[in-house]
């Protein structure tokens, strides 16, 4: 079989990346179709993955005119690079796999997730022969959608498949015993991001001297655009390929960034999500808040003395740990789910009995 995945962003490497190697040891050809962004390609590189470049994107603020700029020049390589590779199953989100799907009448399918724009399901949802996505997402897509318990994210995260890297610390330079928080900062460049705010320069200088009283600082800066050279942090200036294992020892993770978040607190680590003005509610959020995994702010007061409570709470880290092993254990393992689908080419009659259980009709988990 012939497999076609879109990653377009680093998640999106991480989602497919053990399903591909899983699907090329099976002796299926697989290739992935990517763009130039942040550190996508390096994910790809460090994962062994086989990919071509159709385009690239900024890290820039993020603008309609900008995006159907870059749309619209990367759209003729998409074409090109899906028809030569002749696929017999899609994968992916957006124009981008909808695209492949239709150019190379190959069954498509979409793996979405509670993202509050509504311009990538309004454009693929038409072309799509199968649509996955978390039973938290409040939407329902119609009749090709199909959801399972879980996170996008149990497809690289879930006790089955994450094993955590020993060396981490030695990585960081970090003792054994020496608490650490990561901060993430958004570029807030994406489509589902327009018009979004995030932590201010002052408040992330703030934050940062706060909690360096308590712990090591890392900062992994998404836009690339902060000082730190006059701050008591550390860039965060791993691999990038190495960030879940450096979140999975953390003390606390704080971010204005959804992805990381998730990850932080599937993995059993305190996650705090500044909101700023993004008034969209994120089922995914909305359920790791539930099970006691996340926390999120609306305003960056509460935010900081939140930190610095967990932080100077010596039970906190045990008892995210049995809050994990309590509910991320009885998630879908999201990877066996996609390999599934993919050797079945994209139909769910043609699932295992296993797959099949683990999913169902949207309408039904309503």
């Amino acid at each position: 079989m012939r497999i076609l995945v879109f990653a377009n962003t680093p998640a999106h490497v991480h989602l497919y990346r053990h399903a591909v190697d899983r699907l090329e040891r099976a002796g299926h050809d697989v290739l992935v179709l990517t763009r130039e962004y942040a550190c996508t390609t390096d994910l790809l590189d460090f994962f062994g993955m086989p990919y071509r470049v159709y385009g690239g994107h900024g890290t820039d603020a993020y603008s309609r005119l900008r995006f159907a700029r870059e749309l619209g020049g990367q759209l003729g390589t998409i074409v090109r690079e899906s028809v030569r590779f002749r696929p017999d199953v899609v994968f992916g989100r957006g124009p981008y796999a909808a695209l492949a799907g239709t150019v190379t009448r190959t069954p498509t399918v979409l793996v979405l997730d509670d993202e509050p724009g509504d311009f990538n399901h309004t454009v693929s949802r038409p072309f799509a022969d199968c649509i996955l996505s978390p039973a938290v997402t409040r939407r329902d897509l119609g009749d090709d959608h199909y959801t399972f318990e879980g996170f996008k994210e149990c497809a690289y995260l879930h006790p089955d498949v994450f094993e955590p890297d020993g060396r981490i610390r030695e990585y960081l330079g970090v003792a054994d015993d020496e608490p650490y928080v990561l901060l993430r900062f958004n570029a807030l460049d994406a489509l589902h991001d327009a018009d979004l705010e995030g932590f201010t320069p002052e408040q992330r200088r703030d934050l940062i001297d706060r909690l360096s009283e308590h712990a090591t600082v890392f900062v992994s800066d998404e836009g690339g655009r902060m000082e730190l050279r006059d701050t008591p942090a550390r860039p965060y200036d791993l691999h990038p390929a190495l960030i879940h294992d450096a979140m999975a020892e953390a003390s606390l993770l704080v971010a204005d960034t959804g992805t990381m978040a998730t990850e932080a607190a599937l993995l059993g680590t305190p996650a705090f999500r500044y909101q700023g003005n993004d008034e969209h509610e994120y089922g995914e959020f909305q359920e790791l808040e539930r099970a006691g995994l996340a926390e999120q702010f609306e305003s960056y007061g509460p935010l900081r003395e939140r930190s610095l409570e967990i932080l100077a709470d010596e039970d906190a880290p045990a008892r995210w740990r049995r809050r994990r092993q309590a509910y991320v254990g009885e998630l879908v393992n999201l990877t066996d789910l996609l390999v599934d689908v993919a050797t079945a080419r994209g139909s769910l009659e043609g699932l295992s009995p296993p797959a099949k259980r683990a999913i169902r009709p949207r309408s039904q988990s309503l």
